[in-house]
């Protein structure tokens, strides 16, 4: 029997406000409290109590995939909440991993997204990623933008997701979610037969593996507007991550193809508010000027980053910028503003600081 029931631990997780349960042998089952891991003061659990909660939450089909794969991503729904869980095998135990998503989904602006990420949503063809650490919030700003879209044209959207965290309703537009593992084999398999039933908008949950990066080029290349994440901080390491998926022999080709079909990196991170009372998100915007392709082209992603610092005239933001903004507006500290900056010096010199050196 487990230290305490599943039911009891999700009502916990609804009413402390938690973004995250942790379930693991050992400890005391440990909440995420404004981005902090909290134990609960009971009982650590053991073996026995891991297999009782794991089974509540997986589906036996789920259980089986954990047997076989050492782990299982999925959605569940638990007294009109929604969670996100990933079940998984650590040192032959059982262990879970559980996010509460929002009841309601912010809109861009609650989310603090920047003016220019809007414009992005109206184009007609071409590649947008949205990247960041885990648990940075890129679903939630992607399930955001998709509901803009939805809400304000008639464009048909599928979504390959591993696992589906938000529903989105049909308005405007027609909106088909596609689930890995239970509507669709794999991400790459869903993006090239999503390019057969006539979608508009395509979100590609994340660019795993080189297959799925290779098709969602294409794809907006042939005239879709796809979205996708990657698992990258700053534009630049976004970049070359992508690039560096190729053989030596292909890389320049790829950037060619980025050069002309990547339309904006999004980068965003989650910072614990100054006063305690939550975590605040921060971003970086590098739109794909015609300077930027140049620099994609000639392998000189090294220079993309002075770019969006002085590329504000074409709605990109760096960094650095965000996080002095949060600080001048008491949101974080000054501490965070040179621990999170992409260029630490970059950001002392916009805080008014002498450099160091």
């Amino acid at each position: 029997m487990a230290t305490i029931p599943l039911d009891d631990l999700l009502r916990l997780v609804i009413e402390e406000e938690a973004s995250d349960l942790h379930l693991s042998v050992g400890v005391p089952p440990t909440l995420r409290l404004k981005g902090l891991l909290t134990p609960l003061n009971i009982s650590v659990l053991t073996a026995a109590d891991m297999e009782t909660l794991a089974r509540g939450l997986a589906r036996p089909d789920q259980m089986e995939r954990v047997s076989t794969d050492g782990s299982v991503d999925f959605g569940f729904s638990f007294r009109d909440n929604r969670f996100r869980v990933s079940v998984y095998r650590e040192r032959g135990n059982l262990a879970a991993a559980v996010r509460m998503l929002p009841l309601r989904l912010l809109a861009m602006e609650a989310i603090g997204l920047p003016p220019a990420v809007r414009e992005l949503l109206e184009l007609p063809r071409g590649l947008v990623l949205v990247t960041g650490p885990t648990g940075s919030g890129k679903t939630t700003s992607l399930a955001s933008m998709l509901t803009k879209i939805n809400d304000g044209s008639p464009r048909h959207i599928i979504t390959i997701e591993d696992p589906i965290e938000y529903f989105i309703d049909h308005r405007r537009g027609i909106v088909n979610q596609r689930e890995v593992g239970v509507d669709v084999p794999s991400f790459a398999e869903g993006l090239r037969r999503a390019l057969r039933q006539d979608p508009d908008v395509i979100l590609v949950g994340e660019m795993r593996d080189l297959e799925t990066i290779e098709t969602a080029i294409t794809a907006a290349e042939t005239g879709h507007l796809v979205f996708s994440t990657l698992h990258t901080t700053g534009a630049a390491r976004t970049l070359d991550r992508i690039i560096d998926a190729f053989d030596s022999q292909r890389q320049q080709q790829i950037r060619v193809q980025l050069s002309m079909n990547l339309k904006a990196v999004v980068s965003q991170l989650l910072l614990p508010r100054k006063d305690g009372t939550g975590r605040i998100a921060v971003f970086e915007v590098m739109i794909n000027t015609p300077s930027i392709g140049s620099l994609l082209r000639d392998n000189k992603s090294y220079r993309i980053h002075n770019e969006i610092l002085t590329g504000s005239k074409y709605g990109m933001v760096a960094l650095e910028v965000s996080l002095v903004d949060l600080y001048h507006r008491g949101l974080i500290t000054r501490d965070q503003v040179v621990s999170y900056a992409q260029d630490p010096e970059v950001a002392r010199q916009l805080l008014g600081e002498r450099s160091a050196i």
